[in-house]
């Protein structure tokens, strides 16, 4: 079970082969910046703990040029060992026939025993196959959270709101305290897809996707979902949202800068908001509406996963298999977890983090994984949609439209939901 692998165990098994020369394989990721950097130190940290393998990391640019790349490489037979491919991209690879092995399948080939129930639990379902199979081993998760100005919010005597009906009711006093009560980061991630989780509402047919990519179609014409829409304009309207379009840094620049009271950003940001704002904040769960039926469930995974590409040689599966294991080890998960900021995938690097004191110092790091393990509902396990980075896109534009008053709020996503269709029928004949 990976929840009881130990580094001692990893160097029992490497050691047996340390005499042979190592096989070398290679990593193509989307990550730059410090994260590139840790992913480029949890390599030399694998290499260093064995001999049999000699583990390469390759940046190749962002998300979506890493996915292109290794798509055109397998193409080509140039694929690399292991791809990190991120959530948006999940049905791309995963449709590519012949293009990977299931995470789980070449863990089990090689001889480890793999525990689904090992991993916390909003991370189990978003990169498995209908049935619970891990085809991509999760990596980099985050969840979308919502962080608070604590001086913001105590100026305007309220508290962090839980539903959005309790935001409603605190957004005029926290504009009136002299703050904009509201951004968020990405409307696409935090107010669409986990609009549909938190509020165990259903995003698409076809089980979400996970079941077949034939005649999948989505169901972004909710009313649940217009609704809120219609409340961000009207919050627009009246100054208690803002919104400075898609950029993500656009929207997180006011809350560092001490003009906003809540930021709806990722999980992961935590390290780097330590540094850049200009204030005390706190963090909670992503609300959700208190007058959903059902509201409240875990939301979907953010971020990537990593997966084996197929095509490889025997020795060189085996070492991806090592990887993995190293990299869902508790101490090389909790590593990652506080080096980046990223959830702990793992039950056991979650419990070590804990037993060390590490969330009495940082709170924040913790409030993620809370949210990844709240009670799961029939739709909150995630979404499988071909063609997906088009059809954020589409959201992306008609968003931008409703928030310049171009287009009614119902307009914009009968638009998104024919054109998001129509890929999705597209998406269908290339996945055969």
């Amino acid at each position: 079970m990976i929840k009881k692998f130990s580094m001692a165990a990893m160097a029992i098994t490497f050691s047996a082969t340390s005499s042979m020369a190592a096989t070398n394989i290679t990593w193509w990721h989307g990550m730059g910046g410090r994260n590139g950097e840790v992913i480029n130190e949890v390599s030399q940290k694998f290499n260093a703990a064995q001999s049999a393998c000699a583990l390469t990391p390759v940046s190749k640019g962002s998300y979506e040029e890493a996915l292109a790349s290794g798509i055109a490489a397998f193409r080509s037979g140039e694929q690399p060992n292991i791809l990190q491919v991120f959530d948006a991209g999940a049905a791309t690879i995963i449709n590519a026939k012949g293009a990977v092995i299931p995470a789980e399948d070449i863990i089990t080939k090689a001889g480890y025993k793999f525990d689904r129930e090992a991993f916390i639990p909003g991370v189990r379902s978003f990169f498995a196959a209908a049935d619970g199979k891990f085809v991509g081993m999760p990596f980099n998760s985050s969840a979308p959270i919502m962080y608070f100005n604590t001086e913001a919010l105590k100026k305007a005597g309220v508290e962090a709101p839980k539903t959005w009906e309790e935001f409603e009711a605190a957004a005029p006093k926290l504009k009136e305290a002299g703050f904009i009560p509201l951004v968020q980061t990405q409307l696409t991630w935090e107010f669409t897809e986990n609009f549909f989780s938190r509020n165990n509402l259903q995003f698409a047919t076809n089980n979400n996707g996970y079941d077949s990519t034939v005649d999948t179609k989505l169901k972004v014409t909710d009313p649940n979902l217009v609704m809120m829409f219609e409340k961000l304009k009207a919050w627009k309207d009246q100054g208690y949202f803002a919104y400075y379009g898609a950029g993500w840094n656009d929207n997180q620049k006011p809350f560092e800068e001490n003009k906003v009271a809540l930021w709806i950003g990722s999980s992961g940001s935590f390290g780097g908001l330590q540094k850049t704002a200009q204030m005390p904040f706190s963090a909670t769960f992503l609300p959700y509406w208190g007058s959903i039926k059902g509201a409240g469930t875990n939301s979907f995974i953010g971020g990537a996963a990593l997966f084996a590409m197929s095509g490889k040689s025997e020795a060189e599966n085996k070492c991806v298999a090592d990887f993995f294991q190293f990299l869902t080890s508790p101490e090389i998960q909790k590593f990652y977890h506080q080096a980046t900021g990223y959830v702990a995938i793992t039950q056991a690097a979650y419990e070590l983090a804990k037993k060390e004191g590490y969330y009495e110092k940082q709170p924040v790091a913790e409030v993620g994984i809370k949210q990844l393990s709240l009670p799961g509902g029939e739709w909150s396990k995630g979404y499988r949609l071909g063609f997906y980075p088009q059809i954020r896109t589409i959201m992306e534009r008609e968003y931008g439209r409703i928030f310049s008053g171009e287009v009614s709020v119902k307009d914009a996503f009968d638009i998104i939901e024919k054109e998001g269709n129509d890929l999705l029928a597209r998406f269908a004949k290339t996945a055969g």
